[in-house]
């Protein structure tokens, strides 16, 4: 596949993230404390899906395994917020089978894959583990928030949330700039900022 279609395939990810966090800040700011607005998770659940298939066409493991993570807490968040009850059936059942059937597929079908992921000449042993290391604990993020949703029988973000979502981004930023990944700079970038505000803001709401 050509180099500018998975590119945009990135690329498109990272804008419908950035639109789910523009929308948060926006409501947020608004309201003067940090809230958790229905789209967040409707976007953040497409946006996961793109970027998975656009780790998979980069051949980075760390990026996939990111996003496999996260992919059924999104929807578990919409379950929260009796969102995901809206959806028509059939694209409920598409959203949760097709994730399945691509893994289904990617290890029945494409073996050889899998030894370059963990060999890709471009990402170097030490080079995998940092960006590992870096989405495992972005998604941390979203496991806090999660447990923490369960216990309030409530989808919020709370301070941990925006804690781990400074250190993670922080991290995967070091490492799109190491594998010279575009993608992942622009997003986590610009991430950077409205984590740190949001954690502003919960701390002076607390105040």
């Amino acid at each position: 596949m050509k180099d500018w279609i998975i590119y945009s395939i990135g690329f498109l990810a990272q804008i419908l993230f950035s639109s789910r966090l523009i929308i948060q800040w926006i409501t947020s700011e608004k309201q003067r404390k940090v809230i958790t607005p229905k789209t967040f998770w409707t976007l953040s659940l497409i946006a996961s899906f793109l970027l998975f298939i656009y780790g998979y066409l980069r051949l980075d493991f760390a990026i996939m395994l990111g996003q496999s993570l996260t992919y059924f807490i999104y929807i578990r968040n919409l379950q929260l917020q009796g969102q995901w009850q809206k959806f028509p059936k059939i694209v409920q059942y598409l959203l949760f089978i097709v994730p399945i059937l691509i893994v289904v597929f990617y290890y029945n079908n494409n073996q050889i894959d899998v030894e370059l992921l963990f060999q890709n000449a471009d990402i170097p042993t030490w080079l995998l583990v940092l960006g590992i290391v870096a989405q495992v604990i972005f998604t941390l993020r979203f496991v806090y928030q999660w447990i923490h949703s369960e216990r309030n029988k409530e989808s919020t973000l709370p301070m941990g949330f925006w804690v781990l979502s400074l250190i993670g981004a922080g991290l995967i930023l070091t490492y799109a700039i190491i594998r010279k990944d575009p993608v992942l700079f622009v997003g986590h970038l610009f991430g950077l900022v409205i984590y740190a505000r949001n954690a502003y803001l919960i701390r002076h709401t607390n105040d």
